[in-house]
């Protein structure tokens, strides 16, 4: 266990300014948090175009591109049907490097067949108006089960062009084994080629499945070194941030730092041989979503951070990898009104720290104040 060594800022409060901003103080100086878009019926990812448009998914099934001016925005056609009950529904969205040529946009979203459902990823070509996803493919289906929890899941593209995707152990509860078979798609992290095919195989595994043990990964980015790092929720406590690599067994539900729901031990404790440690942790429970690291573009004092959304605690957390607590990392929270649960955040082109908020249906921009900025 790391040495407590930096007090973490806690929850800073915003005061509005305007009707459509309002200015925070945090451990980098005076932000300020601008409304980017509104109306929006449970948002679930943001992605950006290269141009500097940006695509945010509603859970119910709807894709919808924004321009530059932030009118109104348009709604894409083409989109695969989706299981949109309970927790299911269209989830992540992303825009590949490559977008300029390719014009692809992959998503995740739950299908069902009348048995249960499944956490499916798909690809399309935006077409040239940018109404359309053309020529949309399942490319990849995990198992169908029962219930509608815990799918996950997110989409990044790795360093060398392949697709880590996660997923979630679909609520099975700390008697299930699910996410520690390695032949199963629950609670794993996946690793597609840009072709769909699995860019991974291990034997005994199924194809595709990169790492195992993990209960339900809502959040899911690279570092500045091109590692793959994900939160995933406990179940009441035991949050954790891992670092999945190929063949790694991340604990779950035979070692977690929470408890059952109504209390009772989970699995064998804490540690077991053969299983990861998590890099962090969080107890009691934040149900962490959405996970970025800051490239300090803009920020310079967050350059490397871990920033993440809270679903049950409205804030916005960041964690610093240079200095350690009890926990794992010390960890700074940002509150304000326009941060009611946060389910994804990413870092714009210009080094602006975007986020989603459930609560209030909007997206919205966190930048230094002008007075501050460099």
């Amino acid at each position: 266990m790391r040495a407590w060594a930096w007090i973490s800022v806690g929850v800073l409060l915003a005061s509005c300014t305007e009707a459509d901003s309002s200015r925070i103080e945090t451990s980098a100086g005076r932000m300020t948090i601008e409304t980017v878009a509104t109306g929006l019926e449970e948002p679930w990812a943001i992605a950006f175009l290269p141009d500097g448009r940006f695509l945010i998914t509603e859970r119910d099934g709807r894709l919808k591109l924004f321009g530059t001016d932030r009118a109104e925005p348009a709604l894409i056609s083409g989109l695969p049907e989706v299981w949109a009950e309970e927790q299911g529904g269209l989830l992540d969205v992303m825009v590949p490097r490559d977008f300029d040529i390719t014009r692809e946009i992959w998503l995740t979203f739950a299908v069902g067949d009348g048995e249960g459902a499944a956490t499916a990823v798909g690809k399309g070509r935006l077409s040239a108006n940018g109404t359309a996803l053309e020529g949309f493919q399942t490319l990849f289906a995990g198992e169908v089960f029962p219930g509608g929890r815990h799918f996950g899941s997110r989409l990044v593209e790795m360093p060398d062009g392949t697709v880590a995707v996660t997923t979630g152990e679909r609520g099975t509860g700390p008697e299930g084994l699910e996410a520690q078979d390695p032949m199963l798609a629950l609670g794993k992290v996946i690793l597609l080629a840009r072709d769909g095919s699995p860019a991974i195989r291990q034997p005994g595994w199924r194809a595709g499945v990169l790492s195992r043990g993990h209960r339900n990964i809502q959040g899911a980015a690279l570092d500045l070194s091109g590692n793959l790092l994900t939160v995933e929720h406990g179940a009441q406590g035991g949050d954790e941030l891992n670092s999945p690599e190929a063949g790694l067994n991340f604990g779950w539900p035979v070692i977690s730092y929470g408890e059952d729901y109504g209390g009772g031990k989970i699995g064998e404790g804490t540690a077991k041989p053969g299983m990861e440690q998590p890099l962090h942790y969080w107890d009691p429970s934040i149900a962490p979503s959405g996970l970025m690291v800051y490239s300090g573009k803009l920020i310079p004092n967050w350059k490397g951070d871990i920033f993440f959304g809270s679903l049950n605690s409205d804030f916005l957390g960041r964690l610093d990898p240079d200095a350690a607590a009890p926990t794992g990392y010390a960890e700074e929270r940002i509150a304000a009104s326009e941060t009611g649960r946060v389910r994804d955040i990413v870092e714009a082109p210009d080094g602006a720290i975007w986020f989603l908020s459930v609560t209030n249906g909007a997206a919205y921009r966190l930048a230094p104040a002008p007075n501050d900025a460099e």
